[in-house]
């Protein structure tokens, strides 16, 4: 009986965080409420369900949050993958020195990440804008042009999350044993051989989870760096399901909405998650 009283800080503190704030979003997604304590909620049912399945925003929220996935991928697993293996060839205290650089917009807060790349390219007087200038392609607004707002979010978010993912990666990459890869030069295994039949196989599981935490994460993650640059603008263009969620909690004080659209999305996402986790047991290759 002991050990199990060791467990109940951590079980009251995650059912009052995580489970209870999940049981009341679904039972206000019934609802119609302002959050003004002077009102009380009205009952609608499956109302809020069928009212935002009508929203015109949805389709387009959904279809910038896939877009937001696949402009995300290249920061998460294929520049992870080259930096990692590059910094596996540095030794000494430069290699601690460029994985410190490499992990510090980790460390940086999403809203002044935003303002720092708000002035990068700026379309006046930015430096990104004064390099394309130099070069010949002119100088572009990108906040306020709807097909490169998008992917500047994804941009700047990428670079925040690059840090983590080479880490997250470096460390799969500690986990080969070095036996493999000298098996394989006795072999005659040249270095591209090497990486596509020894090195990818062995760091699967490592790509299949952030790959997980890209679909399942790219949403949040975006959030702040969209309400500090574009609000979802112009024209809705960068606009995403949890800036939707926001705009209708927040910005409408349609709390009724907000949470039906919260439960809808995260059973979307727990079904996506099933998914990736079933896929990941197929093609992740674990050393024995």
């Amino acid at each position: 009986m002991e050990p199990y009283l060791y467990l109940v800080p951590a079980i009251v503190l995650t059912g009052t965080w995580v489970y209870w704030p999940m049981v009341r979003t679904l039972q206000l997604s019934f609802y119609e409420w302002n959050l003004l304590p002077t009102r009380e909620p009205l009952w609608l049912g499956v109302s809020n369900y069928a009212q935002l399945l009508r929203q015109p925003e949805v389709p387009r929220a959904i279809v910038n949050t896939l877009l937001y996935v696949v402009g995300l991928l290249p920061f998460t697993i294929a520049l992870p993958v080259v930096l990692a293996l590059a910094l596996n060839l540095i030794r000494g205290r430069m290699a601690g020195f460029y994985r410190a650089i490499i992990f510090l917009p980790v460390l940086m807060a999403p809203v002044v990440s935003a303002i720092v790349w708000k002035w990068i390219m700026n379309p006046d007087s930015g430096i990104l804008n004064a390099v394309l200038e130099a070069v010949g392609i002119g100088a572009v607004d990108w906040f306020r042009t709807p097909n490169l707002a998008l992917w500047a979010i994804a941009i700047i978010t990428g670079w925040k999350l690059l840090g983590f993912s080479t880490l997250i990666v470096s460390a799969g990459l500690t986990a080969i044993h070095r036996e493999y890869l000298e098996a394989a030069v006795i072999d005659g295994a040249s270095s591209w051989q090497r990486m596509l039949y020894v090195v990818t196989p062995l760091l699967s599981p490592t790509l299949v989870f952030m790959l997980l935490l890209t679909v399942l994460l790219s949403g949040q993650l975006t959030f702040p760096i969209i309400n500090a640059l574009t609000q979802g603008g112009p024209r809705d263009a960068t606009t995403n399901v949890y800036y939707l969620l926001w705009q209708f909690g927040f910005e409408s004080f349609n709390v009724g909405l907000s949470s039906a659209a919260g439960v809808l999305f995260f059973g979307v996402f727990l079904v996506v998650a099933v998914g990736l986790l079933r896929l990941a047991e197929r093609l992740s290759f674990y050393d024995a």
